[in-house]
């Protein structure tokens, strides 16, 4: 932390509570990060997927074969 953000959070710690916590909300909202982790970029991509499977354009495989196929490629690799 650098000098000047020492010298603010010694500044906003001096705060009554009520202040303090308003000023945490400011802070957390100009971060803004997306509240399930996702970026735009992701969220259009995890779209493109449904509507592909919707349309019948992937091929999709039951959870079982991919644990079976993922344990056989794990036994060539050990």
């Amino acid at each position: 932390m650098t000098s000047a953000a020492k010298k603010v959070l010694e500044q906003a710690l001096s705060l009554p509570a009520e202040e303090r916590e308003a000023l945490v909300d400011a802070l957390a909202e100009s971060l803004e990060r997306p509240q399930d982790g996702l970026s735009d970029e992701w969220k259009t991509e995890i779209a493109r997927r449904i509507e592909a499977v919707e349309r019948g354009e992937s091929k999709l495989i039951e959870g079982d074969e991919v644990d079976a196929r993922l344990r056989a490629a794990l036994r060539h690799v050990g």
